[in-house]
């Protein structure tokens, strides 16, 4: 059930992003990356866990890092960032106990992560400029 709800969150958030303009700044995609990452740090703070805290933050900066250098230089590596993101997702449990995620959460997080890539990159497609002529 969490994976339906995760794509479904994914398709409506980046349909409305698409309907109101969000995702037409640079910007919007990587502050998206960054705050999934940032939820690893929030659940361990939740869970008041200090050495799950310590054990977040370098996947978080790596996550930090591709979305900076992803505006800066090109948004795909915004979306490389999103689908690794859910990768790390699928395997979070077996590299870092954080006892604040909820059991739910890595399916939700995986299909979320790959399904707002997806759906970057089919952005990227459709608007890269036409090739002059």
């Amino acid at each position: 059930m969490e994976y339906a709800i995760g794509i479904t969150a994914a398709v409506a958030i980046g349909l409305f992003a698409t309907a109101v303009g969000f995702d037409k700044e640079r910007g919007f995609y990587p502050v998206v990356l960054i705050v999934i990452a940032a939820l690893y740090l929030l659940f361990a703070v939740m869970a008041e866990s200090t050495g799950s805290l310590v054990a977040e933050v370098i996947p978080a900066l790596l996550f930090v890092a591709m979305a900076v250098i992803g505006f800066r230089k090109t948004p795909w590596l915004v979306v490389a960032g999103l689908a690794l993101h859910g990768v790390f997702d699928f395997f979070h449990h077996a590299v870092i106990a954080n006892p604040g995620v909820p059991v739910w959460w890595p399916g939700w997080c995986l299909s979320y992560d790959v399904v707002a890539a997806a759906y970057l990159a089919a952005l990227i497609v459709v608007r890269r400029p036409a090739p002059a002529a």
